[in-house]
This record gives structure tokens, sequence and C-alpha cells, in this order.
């Protein structure tokens, strides 16, 4: 006899945890089926270790460059890494033993099963190997993405690592190359060379992080060329060997041929979503290329199963995820139907941070011609980031007709800034409306306040006639 539930999740990762405390919260019985560990890829293989890692590196940098700030350099020598793996290890299990713990969960009132889902149809979940069956009024999928891996010759034959494995390791290689260009590789990048590691990033096009601000992306290459990262732009990779004992990637850098070599490969050029073996497509759900397909309430083509995450190939983030997974069982529950929003700020966690919100300068031009106004201040303008010794970088805000479209970040703590300029994408507001709010001095924010306050200046100098003058 089948167990009965008003909702199965599938996957306890990002999207998963944070849809079944909602459902929880809302008074419904959930079982969550998980075949790996609570937590998925954020706690275990992506958010949780690479800012562990991108702290104990950035200790290590600061060390390295204290005479910027009137101290003595200190040359930390040569890293014991298995040190800093180990650290990340200890952040991962705290976490897993507090915030994450599945009896956290338990106590809710989830049911939580270890094993292998397969959705059987538009109500029915069997466990495989389990002889057991679970009905739901509804099903949501959150299973998540792993890297993908290139067709490239002689690459498994060398073994290499992703932003999975990298973190099961005991220590670091001497040196690295990296297949990719986008945010993982190139926080990875900068991590492993602070740390000492040799690093050399080959991407496929002619620039890093293509998604974000070509101005501020030019600006971060150059300082992360400065700090030693090898970057190589316009490549094609052909093959990967392996020669006393050394990795070797084969390829052409604009045109010429080329050759890279390593201690270890990196491989980050993308994810691949989670959907072999949960039968999907055999009880009628679309699965395409990017992952499940859903509508804007994230629905499959089967109403009663919905999916959120990366399995749902919208947004590859922990903040997407968690908010997709909710507006999934809102859905689901509650009456009157919205959908979910295509406007999802990120941040791509180097030193100094990229933050990112709605349309790029390029893509607001393309979507609203004349009407698009470009501001743009300069950190070296900023009082703290020059305190900070932080002064490269700036802030770019985009508005077509005076209301913000984009907003784009190269700072320390970009990612903390960025959520007021989003904001006002997303309520429509116009810049100038920003100086209203006083900000605190001396931040980074300032800086967003001195914006909005030219744009007021703007406005005002157009209501001089009505300045009133003295008789």
């Amino acid at each position: 006899m089948a167990s009965r539930y008003d909702l199965v999740i599938i996957g306890m990762g990002s999207g998963g945890m944070v849809g079944a405390e909602f459902a929880a919260t809302i008074g419904l019985r959930v079982a969550v089926i998980e075949r790996g560990r609570v937590g998925g890829d954020c706690l275990w293989t992506g958010c949780v270790p690479s800012k562990a890692l991108l702290a104990s590196a950035k200790a290590a940098h600061t060390m390295k460059v204290a005479d910027r700030y009137g101290l003595p350099s200190v040359d930390p020598g040569e890293i014991d890494t298995s040190l800093v793996w180990k650290r990340i290890r200890s952040i991962q299990q705290d976490l897993a033993t507090s915030d994450d713990d599945p009896e956290r969960f338990r106590a809710m009132g989830l049911e939580i099963i270890a094993g292998q889902a397969r959705v059987t149809g538009p109500n029915t979940v069997e466990l495989v190997g389990q002889d057991r069956t679970l009905e739901a009024r509804y099903i949501l999928v959150c299973t998540g993405s792993r890297p993908l891996t290139p067709p490239l010759d002689g690459l498994k034959e060398a073994g290499f690592l992703t932003s999975e494995s990298v973190f099961e390791i005991e220590r670091a290689p001497k040196s690295m190359v990296m297949i990719g260009g986008g945010p993982i590789a190139i926080e990875m990048a900068q991590a492993f060379t602070r740390l000492g590691i040799r690093t050399t990033v080959l991407q496929k096009g002619p620039g890093i992080l293509p998604r974000d601000e070509p101005d501020l992306v030019a600006t971060l290459t150059s300082m992360l060329r400065a700090e030693g990262v090898d970057l190589r732009l316009n490549v094609a990779t052909e093959r990967v060997a392996v020669a006393d004992g050394r990795k070797i990637v084969y390829g052409a850098e604009g045109g010429e041929p080329a050759r890279w070599e390593a201690e270890e490969l990196l491989v980050a050029v993308g994810r691949r979503p989670n959907v072999e073996g949960l039968g999907l497509e055999e009880v009628g759900v679309k699965v395409g290329r990017r992952g499940i397909e859903i509508d804007e309430r994230m629905r499959t083509s089967v109403p009663s199963i919905y999916a959120a995450g990366d399995v749902a190939g919208r947004f590859l983030f922990t903040h997407s995820a968690a908010y997709e997974a909710v507006r999934a069982v809102r859905d689901a529950f509650f009456p009157g139907k919205g959908k979910v929003t295509d406007f999802v700020p990120w941040c791509t966690f180097t030193d100094p941070e990229l933050a990112h919100a709605g349309l790029t300068v390029a893509e607001a031009e393309q979507k609203h011609g004349e009407d698009v106004e470009v501001y743009r201040m300069e950190l070296a303008h900023s009082d703290r980031a020059r305190a900070d010794g932080a002064s490269e970088g700036a802030i770019i805000v985009v508005t077509a007709k005076g209301k913000l479209v984009g907003a784009h970040i190269l700072a320390p703590a970009a990612g903390e800034m960025i959520h007021e300029l989003a904001m006002g994408i997303n309520e429509g507001k116009k810049l100038a409306e920003l100086a209203s709010l006083i900000h605190v001095y001396p931040t980074l924010s300032t800086s967003i306040g001195q914006l909005a306050g030219e744009a007021a200046f703007e406005g005002a100098k157009r209501l001089r006639w009505l300045v009133r003058k003295e008789k």
C-alpha cells in the first residue's frame, strides 16, 4: 500500500530544503527523497566550500601585500594547502550538523527518505530497490545539476578535477590548468594563484565572464593577471595527454598552435541537469537540453509535477533555486496564480567581487535605444575604497527614460551592495529616487547615493526657474 502525502520533493539541495521548510510551515504532509547528502551542491561542492577557499586565499594575499597598509609584508612561503582543505571540510561539517542537519527538518514534521526516486505517474513516486511507492497530490523535482564533461580526446584517460571533486582532494596540486572562463573557474583561479599554485585559465571566447558588463570584466581581467593568473583567451582545446607525470592540453590560442601543462586539470565548462533515472519522460514530462521544461509557474508538462532549481535550467544559482521552489509550492497549494520572475541578480565572488542586476549597457541600448543613460562612478572617487586600499573598480548604473534597468558593480562586497539597486530595478524606480535615502558615510554604498544625487541634481537643474529669488 502506498504512503500518501500532500507533497513529495525529490532532492534536498538548495531548492529542496527551502521548499520543504516552506511546505512544513504551511502545514503540509511532506516527504523528501534524497539519494546523497542533505545540502546538495551548495554545501558540499559549491557555494560553501568555494567561499571558504576564497577566504583562506584572501588571507594569504593580504599577508603578501601588507606593505600597502603600512605594515610589514609577510611571505607565507609554501602554503600547506592540506590545512586549507581541512578548514573547508570543518565548515561543511559545522553546517551539516546545524542548519542543514536532517534532524532539524524532521523536527518540522518532514519525512526524509534516503534513496533513489523514480516518478511512475502524475501523483506517484517509487523508491528504487525499496519496494515502496509514495502517492502525492503534487511532486516537486529539485535534483540539481552536475559538471559537464566536454568531448575532449584523452581527457577521461588523463583524469581531471571538477568543481565537485576539487573539494574531495587532500591538498591542492602544485600547478593547475583550468578549462573554462566562467564564474567557477575564475573564482578558483584567483584562489589557487593566491595560495601559490601556478594557474592557467583557458577560455574559448574573447573574454572571461561573458554575461557580465564588459568594461568591468576588462578591469577585473587586468587585476587577475596582475596577481599572476595566467589568462589565455580565444583558446581552442583539442586533446589531452599525460607525459612524465604531467597533464598536457594541446590546442590553439588565437589560431596559433599551443600547449599548456600542469600537475592537474580542472574542467569548468558548464553544468548538466540531473534528469537521468527519474522516469520523467515516461510519464509525459518534457525534458530539453537545459533540463526539465517548465512554464511561468514552474509547472512541467504534467500539471501535478513541478521542477525548481538547476534541473529546471533557468538560472543556476542557489538563491534562484530557493526562490523557485517556494514559488512552486505556493502555486500548487495556495489560491491565485502568479509567475516566477526572470529578474535574478548574481555575483562572481572574486576579489573584488563582480555583481550584476538587470541589463548590461549593450543590452539596454539594444532594447531601449536612445532613451538609455549610463551613470558611472570609479571607486577611486570613494573615500572608503581609498581608505581600504581597494580603489580599483567601479559602479555602473543603466537607466532608460530615467528608470533603473541595470546595475553592475566591481568592488569589495559588491554582492552586498547590489541589492539596493536590484530592488530599484525590480520596483521600476528612477535613479534620482535613491537620492532620498541617506546613505551611511563612509561606506562603499555612499557611491550609489552619489550617483543617485547626480541624477537628482540634473532634475533640479531643469527646475532652476522655480527657485525663489531675493526681492
